[in-house]
């Protein structure tokens, strides 16, 4: 998933690059470190750097009109206090047009949902990885003992354990694990209404994809209002001073560039790894709570739902009389199988459910377009 989103920046950034080069030729290559520093900053956000993403974006188009507004006033001299007075001008003056507000917007969103999705995705990896290292209870490792190896003790071999006999004894193994599934399955709803706005208007692909035009529709706007906006900066920074004679740089028009651009279709939508993503989260739903069944299921495990009078019932061969208990640590306390102490939990699984549930409120935040705080698990 990180490498999908590596390999589309550059993609971005190369696809800019060439159609830069081809239509702007001499002044982009002059001004090309503008552009690859908006895609460090953007890789160093997803990887986890620590970038607000509007003020980097804000800083970049106040650059580009300081540059811009030297090429299209060829014959001024601008000092560097002169061209931070006209950055300043940015907002106000929208030379740009209304390209930064949109892509600022678009950027912002796409971003923050696909590095908040992936940051999920290691979080559900990690809970798994840690719920995994934890050690059965002595009572519960007796219990698993006394249901798959006590047959053979009494000469019955080939008899499996009754279906709701394995189903008490894992309910009573897992029962930590079993607590974990509330706050899993609000998480996992988070991930796939992230996952959708990824699908739809927060689409990282759709948004990456037509930078280069979008900027390059930006700069002929600039080009195309030149005049009244140089006349606006003028009345609020000054009158430059003239260049001399001889010394008048090249202006953008003398660049004889060609304003064509390949089509984009706005209404496209690429498909993305969350596609597969989103059908594997729906299949984790409710994965704590299903363990104890699909342990049972297992033929080697239990006999199932056939044959329930010709089972181990853990003291013979005949049918299984109690009830199955239900999930989690509380619902163990009459557990016939396992002797399960409901007032220790074990510390490892809460602090997960609170890794949960953090993660979840990030997922929240970034469903609704707002910028999340970074958290390195690493």
């Amino acid at each position: 998933f990180l490498e999908f989103f590596k390999e589309l920046l550059e993609n971005a950034e190369k696809s800019l690059n060439d159609m830069f080069v081809r239509t702007y030729g001499r002044l982009y290559m002059q001004n090309s470190e503008l552009f690859k520093d908006l895609f460090v900053e953007l890789k160093r956000y997803y990887v986890g750097g620590n970038v607000n993403l509007e003020e980097m974006l804000n800083e970049f188009w106040a650059r580009l009109l300081e540059r811009m507004f030297r090429l299209v006033n060829p014959q001024y001299h601008f000092t560097d206090e002169y061209l931070e007075c006209v950055s300043k001008y940015t907002e106000q003056l929208k030379p740009f047009g209304d390209v930064p507000r949109k892509l600022k917007l678009q950027v912002t969103r796409a971003f923050v949902a696909a590095r908040t999705f992936a940051q999920g995705l290691a979080v559900a990896r990690d809970v798994v990885s840690k719920v995994s290292a934890v050690n059965p209870t002595p009572q519960g490792t007796r219990a698993l003992l006394k249901m798959m190896y006590c047959p053979y003790c009494r000469g019955l071999v080939s008899v499996k354990p009754c279906y709701n006999y394995c189903f008490n004894v894992m309910r009573g193994c897992l029962a930590n694990q079993g607590d974990l599934d509330a706050e899993w399955n609000i998480f996992m709803d988070s991930m796939l209404l992230v996952a959708e706005r990824l699908e739809g208007p927060f689409n990282i692909e759709s948004v990456m994809d037509p930078i280069d035009v979008k900027i390059s529709d930006a700069i002929m706007n600039m080009q195309e209002n030149s005049m009244q906006v140089s006349q606006k900066v003028f009345q609020g920074c000054g009158q430059p001073k003239t260049l001399a004679q001889g010394r008048t740089a090249r202006s953008v028009s003398e660049s004889g560039f060609s304003a064509r651009f390949r089509p984009y279709n706005p209404e496209e939508r690429p498909h993305t790894p969350v596609t597969d993503v989103k059908e594997k989260l729906k299949q984790a739903k409710k994965f704590w709570s299903s363990l104890p069944g699909n342990i049972c299921n297992d033929e080697k495990m239990s006999v199932g739902t056939v044959n329930e009078n010709e089972c181990w019932n853990g003291s013979a061969k005949s049918r299984y009389e109690f009830a199955v208990t239900g999930n989690g640590l509380a619902s163990q306390v009459n557990n016939p199988e396992v002797e399960v102490d409901i007032t220790k939990p074990d510390m490892v699984i809460r602090r997960q459910i609170m890794a949960l549930r953090v993660m979840t409120n990030k997922l929240k935040n970034a469903y609704s377009g707002n910028d999340v705080d970074f958290i390195d698990i690493s």
